[in-house]
């Protein structure tokens, strides 16, 4: 049962990682049009993709914080 939970808690941690470079890269890409354009719009494409995948990039966390608790639960319990 441990070693199915690590192996949740690594792939949760990759997918923390996934959804963070993701909300970076359209935070630069939205900040890059904001430069170039000289506008500044209120909720562009990309910063509705950034702020979806910090939101997910949140939910992975705390499903990583939730199987760790759960690991040191059993650990404690055997």
């Amino acid at each position: 049962m441990t070693t199915f939970l690590i192996i949740v808690l690594a792939i949760l941690c990759i997918l923390v990682v996934v959804s963070l470079v993701r909300g970076i890269v359209a935070f630069l890409q939205s900040t890059k049009i904001d430069l170039e354009t000289g506008e500044s719009q209120d909720a562009t494409e990309m910063q509705l993709r950034q702020n979806k995948a910090m939101f997910a990039r949140i939910k992975y966390q705390g499903l990583a914080i939730l199987v760790v608790v759960i690991i040191l639960g059993i650990s404690r319990a055997g």
